[in-house]
């Protein structure tokens, strides 16, 4: 019987006291009951349009109609058709902007918790397996994938279901790209990307750590070793920062840079000998997720006081709502509608406040959002030790500078089709790399169609 409940099934959270103090996951999933239960609102739509929404179309009604039955490992086969990494989609994707935006159950009530049943149909999945994913029949095609976040995974998974022989190269020491060194740990464990990625080894897919494209070898080089097309889904791990005074102060750190220490060094655990100073005092510039990571793990990390400093209000906030509402329960303090104009250091070259000027909407600019035009005289201070700028990233210009005959922007993004061929024979390009930062889904949609087109161009020559 159909439940038509106009609310979601809650998913339930850590207690936000606690949480704030710990890196353990914040949600805690559905358990099998919640899942049915919150399942039985799909009202299975014979046009479903949360299809549509989804960048890698996930069968939805499908996955979920079997939910509904109790056939939680069917879900698991339906959801992987098409989705190589549903229990990573199930946590971070913006599910809100995209399936259940379109939801039809959300024009009278709430959507249905398409993300909270994706995610627990990936867990149900790790826990009750039986046995690996069996190796595809080779086809005897060798294809190169530099980058092993969403999109060089779901690229090189994609390509090893129809037999290719992968091999993904990786700049730092663990697979997993942004998936282990940008998203923390309360949000994504890294036992849940680990796991991911061992079903893609599964399939086949090798992968080199510790190589850097461009510096261990070329991408004409990897031609020369006998791979027929190179996909690029390197990222965009460059930090932008304001040019303002006072960014060279000791306690100022890009977002990318704090992120990392504490995601992929582990300077959370005391068992790790990871260089971090604490903070008592920490302002996080931007308005992002990135932003809500940072200032989030900051707390975590034992700041007092963690402010979020952003230009614009909270309705302009680019973050999405469950990380805003996230931090606020957890005591980030919101200064909207500040910007800042200057870090103010001590005499011994440490961040001792930030200064900041009000500011207000004015008319739209090219991105449609209104412009923040300043209050003058209305500069004030905010008395902190550390800085963290989280305005946005670009591409590490590395692999433009050492491959010829590759096009790029003025930000240094590859320029690529809508498949992610780019003006490189043989070479493709998809993710961050491509389109700048963006999110974990449209970098995997990203690798999926480059796979596609990879496939093809092989099989033409």
């Amino acid at each position: 019987m159909a439940n038509m409940n106009p609310k979601k099934t809650p998913v339930p959270e850590q207690d936000p006291k606690i949480r704030a103090t710990n890196f353990e996951e914040v949600t805690l999933g559905y358990t099998e009951e919640m899942a049915i239960e919150e399942a039985k609102r799909c009202l299975n739509c014979k046009n479903p349009l949360c299809r549509n929404g989804c960048p890698v179309s996930v069968r939805i009604p499908e996955f979920i109609a079997k939910v509904a039955e109790g056939d939680f490992e069917t879900a698991y086969e339906i959801i992987t058709s098409t989705n190589l990494l549903p229990a990573v989609c199930g946590r971070v994707c913006p599910q809100e902007k995209q399936c259940e935006s379109k939801c039809i159950r959300g024009i009278k009530g709430e959507s249905v918790g398409i993300g909270a049943l994706e995610r627990f149909v990936a867990d149900y999945h790790r826990t009750h397996k039986k046995e690996n994913a069996s190796l595809p029949v080779s086809n005897g095609h060798k294809v190169a994938v530099v980058g092993s976040g969403p999109a060089g995974l779901t690229c090189a998974g994609s390509l090893a279901k129809e037999g290719y022989d992968v091999t993904v190269y990786e700049a730092f020491h663990k697979a997993g790209g942004v998936l282990v060194y940008g998203i923390p740990e309360f949000r994504l464990p890294k036992k849940i990307v680990h796991e991911e990625i061992d079903h893609l080894t599964a399939l086949g897919v090798k992968i080199v750590t510790n190589a850097i494209v461009g510096r261990s070898f070329s991408i004409d080089e990897l031609f020369e070793d006998g791979f027929e097309a190179v996909f690029i889904g390197s990222g965009a791990g460059l930090p932008q920062f304001m040019n303002i005074p006072g960014e060279n102060l000791l306690g100022v750190y890009s977002a990318n840079e704090y992120l990392t220490r504490i995601n992929l060094m582990k300077a959370y655990l005391d068992e790790y000998d990871t260089p971090i100073k604490h903070f008592k005092n920490i302002a996080v510039v931007g308005g992002g997720n990135v932003a809500m990571d940072a200032a989030r793990c900051a707390k975590r990390m034992g700041a007092e006081n963690v402010y979020i400093v952003y230009r614009r209000g909270m309705d302009e906030l680019p973050a999405r709502r469950e990380e805003v509402h996230h931090a606020m329960d957890e005591g980030i303090e919101f200064r909207l509608l500040n910007n800042p104009k200057q870090i103010l250091g001590d005499e011994n070259g440490y961040v001792r406040a930030i200064e900041c000027v009000e500011m207000e909407l004015g008319e739209p600019d090219a991105s449609g959002r209104r412009r923040p035009v300043e209050k003058k005289g209305s500069e004030f201070t905010i008395d902190v030790d550390s800085v963290i700028i989280s305005i946005g990233t670009m591409p590490n210009p590395l692999i433009k500078s050492t491959t010829d005959g590759l096009e790029t922007t003025p930000k240094g993004c590859i320029v690529a089709d809508e498949v992610g061929k780019t003006s490189r024979d043989g070479v493709f390009a998809g993710g961050d790399a491509v389109t700048g930062a963006a999110t974990v889904i449209l970098a995997m949609e990203a690798g999926k169609k480059a796979a596609a087109a990879i496939d093809a161009y092989i099989k033409n020559k």
